[in-house]
């Protein structure tokens, strides 16, 4: 049988190795930072995100920032499809 001694040691340790990959995975996950700013439906906005790689931070940056400036699912569809008035990206 398990003391509550023991008990508590094992889930401090499960704790730690969960808090430990959860770091390791969102810290391989930041390769890459990109800012794109859109122009839509006579706004701007600019949105940061970081990424893993070029491709994907750029796209999840443009997305971000037309989740600001499209009304409805159709702006949205409409908005990504414009392309970043800049982008600037740090690898």
């Amino acid at each position: 049988m398990t003391t509550p001694r023991r008990r508590a040691l094992l889930g401090a340790l499960l704790a730690a190795l969960f808090a430990g990959a959860l770091l390791y995975a969102t810290a391989r996950e930041t390769g890459v930072r990109c800012e794109a700013c859109i122009d839509f439906g006579g706004s701007r906005a600019c949105r940061a995100v970081a990424a893993a790689d070029r491709d994907q931070a750029a796209r999840q940056a443009a997305a971000t920032a037309c989740a600001v400036l499209a009304r409805g699912v159709t702006e949205g569809f409409a908005c990504q499809r414009t392309p970043p008035s800049t982008l600037h990206c740090d690898e």
